[in-house]
């Protein structure tokens, strides 16, 4: 390199710090240490399992610095979402959450901890992941319309369960479109429903998607429609709830988190690792496994839906009249 180009792209960095470009110094060097990837959920958990794959696969990444998972458990991951949104914005503490989970939060509390449109911003996205509406493997029912049939006939005797604000306002949708007069079920998780949709005391449930593929896999539920605008890649023979006349596009997705004012030269960074692991063939059978589709995106691409999602999610509380918790 010449000297006058070397003397030129020292004086163009000066310059730029000067003029105050946001974190410019610390991005030239990230990562300068160990970056914290964390978990709202306890290890073993189905949230904690996909925190550990993308941080095991993003770590030779990272050169001579590595990724630490910390667990910071309670409160449906809204003690994680805190703890990252009043963190220091400088690209070493990343929250791996749905990132629909953190938009809905602001809609499903009475008192949310942070305003996540103002502390929080997507740096890359993971996949995503419909809800599924399953019957017992041995019933009748074929096809949504079949359910449905069935359902009117039956009328308020009907019933149905879920365990997640997804579940009821996918379960309320279903209900508003079609004129069936389900009563819902709430359980604790989806596998505490199993024992009751197994011996008939509820219909059909509208359960997650990790859950819906393992049932499916070990022969015990049949899925009639996935809650997502289009079909699963991942499992293309299963149609959509808006494909059969129940019109609805309620996807989950997982994503990088970091605290808003993270300098975008490290969020660009956190994206292109991201996007580098969830492209390999390793990662999309992993997460197709979970119920979903590798899902890759622009930072910016990201943001914007994530601030789509608060508005949704406003909405959604609204339709299925659900009461924010305290």
């Amino acid at each position: 390199m010449s000297e006058t180009r070397r003397r030129f792209l020292s004086l163009t960095a000066a310059g730029a710090a000067a003029a105050g470009w946001p974190g410019w110094a610390r991005a030239q060097q990230y990562p300068a240490q160990d970056v914290h990837f964390i978990c709202g959920y306890p290890p073993g958990s189905g949230a904690d399992v996909i925190v550990r794959f993308v941080a095991e696969k993003i770590r030779p990444l990272l050169g001579s610095r590595t990724i630490i998972v910390e667990n910071r458990v309670g409160a449906g991951g809204n003690i994680a979402m805190a703890h990252v949104a009043r963190s220091k914005p400088d690209g070493y503490t990343v929250f791996i959450h749905g990132g629909n989970a953190v938009a809905a939060s602001m809609s499903l509390l009475k008192s949310p901890p942070v305003d996540v449109a103002k502390t929080l911003r997507v740096a890359a996205t993971i996949n995503k992941q419909p809800f599924m509406c399953l019957v017992n493997a041995n019933s009748p029912y074929k096809t949504l319309a079949d359910l449905t049939k069935a359902m009117k006939e039956k009328g308020p005797k009907a019933s149905y369960a879920t365990s997640a604000p997804d579940g009821t306002v996918m379960g309320e949708l279903y209900k508003a479109a079609t004129g069936v007069q389900a009563v819902e079920v709430v359980y604790r998780t989806a596998s505490d429903s199993l024992n009751d949709q197994l011996n008939g005391n509820v219909d059909y449930s509208m359960h997650n998607p990790v859950y819906a593929v393992s049932q499916h896999v070990e022969g015990r539920m049949r899925v009639l429609g996935v809650s997502s605008g289009q079909r699963l890649e991942a499992f293309p023979d299963w149609p959509t709830m808006a494909e059969q006349g129940v019109p609805m596009d309620l996807t989950g997705w997982w994503a990088a988190l970091v605290p808003a004012g993270t300098p975008k030269p490290v969020v660009d960074q956190i994206n292109g690792w991201f996007k580098e692991i969830v492209a390999t063939p390793d990662a999309k059978k992993f997460l197709n496994g979970l119920g979903g589709d590798a899902y890759i995106d622009t930072a910016d691409n990201a943001q914007a839906l994530f601030l789509k999602e608060i508005d949704n999610w406003r909405e959604y509380v609204r339709l299925a009249k659900i009461t924010p918790q305290g």
